[in-house]
């Protein structure tokens, strides 16, 4: 596995993965998935970073990361925590979800707008199955990148 973190490039063409889900005011299950796919040859495209700098343009700079970050993923994870409502997380899942990409959406049984993440994702992607564990989704992911290689 290779590791790449907000604001690293990534410019090459290896299968990738990119970790969308609550960042501010939810534990950091970006590192719990890092850990559960530290045995695959997937490239991790993580937009937590440590720490977040309070310079005036860094959310810019960020959201810019993520905007094409997204783009070059060759799928992108969802991970709604029970913490956060995770509006941006919502925009993108339902943004990416009219598009053919490989995506993995998991929730918390908790998540305040659960049913609204099943119910819409099975109407537009019903090939995207919606589990609700960090680890279910890794092993999703872990399953998908052993037909990737």
């Amino acid at each position: 596995m290779d590791y790449i973190e907000a604001l690293q490039a990534y410019n090459e063409d290896e299968p990738s993965l990119f970790l969308a889900g609550g960042i501010t005011g939810c534990s950091d299950w970006q590192r719990e998935m890092v850990l559960a796919l530290n045995h695959t040859s997937l490239v991790i495209l993580n937009p937590r970073r440590s720490p977040f700098p309070s310079h005036e343009g860094a959310a810019r700079e960020q959201i810019i990361w993520e905007y094409v970050h997204l783009r070059k993923a060759t799928a992108i994870s969802f991970w709604f925590p029970k913490e956060t409502l995770c509006p941006i997380t919502l925009y993108e899942l339902g943004a990416w979800s009219m598009t053919s990409k490989k995506l993995f959406v998991g929730v918390h049984p908790d998540y305040q707008r659960i049913q609204d993440v099943q119910i819409q994702t099975s109407l537009v992607r019903p090939d995207v199955q919606i589990v609700t564990s960090i680890e279910d989704l890794a092993q999703e992911i872990a399953v998908w990148a052993k037909e990737c290689m």
